[in-house]
């Protein structure tokens, strides 16, 4: 029976309403889950200071493997990029609010493309010892009213492996910082309070480069592209994602209504333009871009992913368009999205369509006001003043130089 739901959906949903994705959207004030809106302009509300580091922490990286500007890692290039030339910029470390060290952790690679996790967290220990050798200010709070772009898989904890993540934790010399990074869930060791989550990168020129025709219906129901199975680091299966893929696998490989495969096919973003809902499962980490894809193309997220904490949660209506499945959940997937009413996706989708959701959970080149950008730097303006305790006493430290893994101590 549960078939034949959903192909009735399938056709209505093709007819009445198959949701394209809007190339042009009169933008408009959508307010979050907490305190925030979209279009907030933070101009006028903080002030930051960029420090001018020595070459080899960030352009110099660049230079030697261009791929890093790439990967979903690359929002800690843009960001430097974009607060270079960005009005909230104060050339007078006086004035700060906030001061950015510009270290590209996630772009000393691998031959394979994958950032070194053993050493980003020497680099970045390197990156604070020059900073607070050279300027006052990093001294004062012992990085308190500093942040930093740590796009890692976990964060801060800088590495891909959650074991290994949750081992190490994060970097003792970050602890009083604010983070900001794609890795979000609650009650973790690689999340610290007053961290911002944000959006892996997607390339918008990218995604623009892929749009679909308005009016393109909506003729699959279910569609996911990824692995199942990471044999390669998880050989006994289970660990992966929790599981969670595993049972998408398993439970739905030979169902109609569900479009899932480990191939990645050319038209793998036309298709996203054509589904009702796309599956965003956790992998290692609970985020990726799909996420992000789902959203700009329009296509419903079902979020698997227990104790998430979504970019920008406090500004983007998660709950209003997306769906939530928990991870035990996964085998009751089909009749979870099949019983959901027709207007209930109707309304999902036209958040979704929304011009100023897409725009937020882009880092565009060059900026756009209200992109990703302008999240972070709200996200920012809104732990203003200070709290208490920000500015240490004279002799007073809160930070040990000599924490950490030792081997996390070496130079760089």
């Amino acid at each position: 029976m549960r078939p034949l739901v959903a192909a009735v959906l399938l056709v209505t949903i093709c007819v009445v309403a198959a949701a394209p994705l809007q190339r042009h959207h009169k933008p408009g004030r959508t307010s979050g889950n907490a305190v925030g809106v979209l279009d907030d302009d933070p101009v006028g509300k903080l002030k930051v200071f960029v420090y001018e580091m020595p070459r080899k922490y960030n352009k110099m990286l660049v230079d030697k493997d261009s791929r890093c500007l790439q990967h979903m890692f690359a929002a800690e290039i843009f960001m430097h990029q974009f607060l270079l030339s960005s009005a909230v910029r104060t050339l007078d470390p006086e004035a700060a609010d906030w001061f950015y060290t510009p270290v590209y952790t996630t772009c000393d690679l691998t031959p394979q493309g994958f950032p070194l996790p053993f050493r980003a967290p020497r680099m970045m220990r390197s990156a604070i010892r020059y900073v607070a050798a050279t300027w006052p200010f990093w001294n004062r709070t012992d990085g308190a009213d500093h942040f930093f772009l740590t796009p890692h898989d976990f964060g801060a904890c800088f590495h891909y492996q959650e074991e290994r993540a949750v081992e190490r934790g994060i970097l003792p010399l970050l602890r009083r910082a604010t983070l900001v990074q794609t890795f979000g869930q609650r009650n973790h060791v690689c999340l610290q309070d007053g961290s911002i989550t944000v959006p892996p990168y997607a390339s918008p020129h990218r995604l623009q480069a892929h749009l679909v025709g308005p009016g393109t219906p909506r003729s699959i129901f279910v569609y996911f592209r990824g692995l199942f199975y990471d044999m390669g680091n998880d050989p006994e299966g289970g660990y992966y994602a929790r599981g969670a893929r595993a049972s998408v696998w398993e439970n739905f490989k030979d169902n109609p209504l569900f479009d899932i495969s480990t191939e990645h096919p050319a038209t793998y973003y036309e298709d996203m333009q054509r589904a009702i809902f796309c599956l965003c499962p956790l992998g290692w980490a609970p985020w990726s871009p799909r996420l992000v894809e789902a959203v700009v193309f329009g296509c419903i997220p079902v979020i698997i992913a227990d104790d998430i904490v979504l970019p920008f949660a406090d500004a983007i209506p998660w709950e209003d368009m997306s769906v939530f499945v928990a991870e035990r959940d996964v085998p009751r997937l089909d009749s979870i999205l099949t019983s959901i009413p027709l207007p209930d996706i109707l309304r999902r989708q036209r958040l979704l369509a929304r011009d100023s959701v897409k725009r937020a959970l882009l880092f565009h080149q060059p900026a756009r006001p209200g992109d990703a950008f302008h999240q972070v730097l709200n996200g920012l303006a809104r732990k203003l003043p200070h709290r208490e305790g920000v500015f240490l006493q004279p002799g007073e430290k809160a930070l040990d130089w000599d924490a950490g893994l030792e081997s996390d101590l070496k130079p760089w």
